[in-house]
C-alpha cells in the first residue's frame, strides 16, 4: 500500500488508514474479539496507519488498538491519537455512555491547556501500552477553538520539538477553523471529517487551497458521511453526518450511483478514491468494526477508478467545478 509523508515531518501514513471510532462502540456495542479480528484483518491487508482517540468509547478504542500494535514491530506502523478531552473515572450506575455503547465508567472533561494535554498524552500511552505516539491532534475543538489555538497547539508543538511525537495538527469537521489553524501555526497535518467527500465539497473554498499553499497534509475522514456512501445504493435508514439522510441526499446518491455503474465502479469505491484526487490529500481514514468490513473496504479501496468518472460526475452537476478531474489513481 502506498505511503505519504505528512507535511514537513518525517512521519508517513498509508493511503488507507484504520479509523478507531467504531472500536469504541459507535452506534452499537462491540466485543473485544470482534475488534481484535478487525484489527488483525487490517494489518493483514497492509494498513499501517491506525487512528484513535480517548473520546472513542471512553478509552475502549485506544486499549483495543494498543493490544494489536504492542505485538508489532514499532517501526512498521504509524499511530495517532487526540487530545482535548480528559477521562475522569465515575460510578457508571448501570448507565451507558452518552456517545458510545459502553458502560459510563468515565466522564469527559474538556481541557486544551498545556497541563491537560500532557496528562492526556500520558493517559493515552498507558491505555495503549506503547512507548510513543506518532501523530497528535487537537480533537473536536470547534467550540473551544480559541483555547485550543492559544494554549493547546503550543503544547503539541513543544512535544514535537522534544521528539515525543512526529507530527501534529487538528482533527475537526469545521473547514473555516481548520483553515485558521493552518494559516496561524506550523501544523503538519489536519484530519478533516466529512467535508471533502462525494457529497460535501466545502473544503475547496479555503481549507484545501491553504493546505496546498503551506504544505500541510490533509487526511480525509468520514469519507462515507456516516454511512450514506458506504453501500452501492443508499440503504434503508442510511445516515448522513450521524443523522437520517433526507430525500434530496438520497436522490443525489442514487444519481451518483448511476454514473458510477456506467463506469463499472461502485459508490464506496468512488467515495474512497475521490479525496485522494486532490494533491493536498495524503490519505483517507475509514472507521471499521469487523474483519468483514475491513476486507470489503480494502477490496473497494484497491479497485481501479477510471479518470473519466470524475469528469462525468462533474458534467452531471454532481461534483463542484473546482474538483480535480484529471487525476489517475
Amino acid at each position: 500500500m502506498r505511503t505519504h509523508r505528512l507535511g514537513r515531518s518525517t512521519t508517513e501514513v498509508t493511503e488507507l488508514g484504520f479509523g478507531g471510532g467504531p472500536l469504541g462502540g459507535l452506534f452499537e456495542p462491540l466485543d473485544d474479539d470482534t475488534a481484535a479480528r478487525a484489527l488483525a484483518a487490517a494489518w493483514e491487508a497492509g494498513i499501517r496507519y491506525f487512528d484513535t482517540s480517548p473520546h472513542y468509547g471512553i478509552g475502549h478504542s485506544e486499549r483495543r488498538i494498543g493490544e494489536l500494535l504492542r505485538s508489532k514491530p514499532r517501526a512498521e506502523f504509524t499511530l495517532s491519537t487526540k487530545v482535548g478531552r480528559l477521562l475522569v473515572p465515575q460510578d457508571p450506575k448501570g448507565r451507558l455512555d452518552e456517545s458510545f455503547a459502553v458502560p459510563a465508567t468515565h466522564r469527559r472533561v474538556w481541557d486544551f491547556s498545556r497541563d491537560g494535554i500532557l496528562r492526556s498524552v500520558e493517559d493515552s500511552l498507558t491505555r495503549m501500552g506503547v512507548d510513543r505516539i506518532d501523530v497528535l491532534y487537537l480533537h473536536d475543538a470547534e467550540e473551544h477553538f480559541e483555547a485550543a489555538l492559544r494554549d493547546g497547539y503550543p503544547a503539541l508543538a513543544e512535544l514535537r520539538a522534544q521528539g515525543m511525537v512526529g507530527a501534529v495538527g487538528a482533527g475537526m469537521y469545521h473547514p473555516g477553523k481548520l483553515t485558521r489553524l493552518v494559516q496561524e501555526t506550523d501544523a503538519d497535518v489536519i484530519m478533516l471529517s466529512g467535508r471533502y467527500t462525494l457529497l460535501d465539497h466545502t473544503a475547496l473554498d479555503e481549507l484545501l487551497p491553504a493546505c496546498a499553499e503551506r504544505g500541510v497534509s490533509v487526511l480525509a475522514a468520514s469519507v462515507f458521511n456516516s454511512g450514506l456512501l458506504a453501500t452501492h445504493r443508499p440503504a434503508e435508514g442510511a445516515r448522513f453526518d450521524y443523522a437520517p439522510a433526507d430525500p434530496q441526499l438520497l436522490e443525489r446518491v442514487n444519481r451518483i450511483a448511476d454514473v458510477c455503474e456506467s463506469h463499472g465502479v461502485t459508490v464506496p469505491q468512488a467515495a474512497m478514491a475521490f479525496p485522494l484526487c486532490h494533491p493536498a490529500v495524503a490519505g483517507i481514514v475509514v472507521g471499521m468494526r469487523s474483519a468483514q468490513e475491513v476486507r470489503l473496504n480494502t477490496a473497494a479501496f484497491s479497485a481501479p477508478v477510471p479518470v473519466l468518472l470524475w469528469s462525468d460526475l462533474r458534467a452531471e452537476g454532481l461534483l463542484d467545478e473546482r474538483v480535480p478531474v484529471d487525476t489517475v489513481l
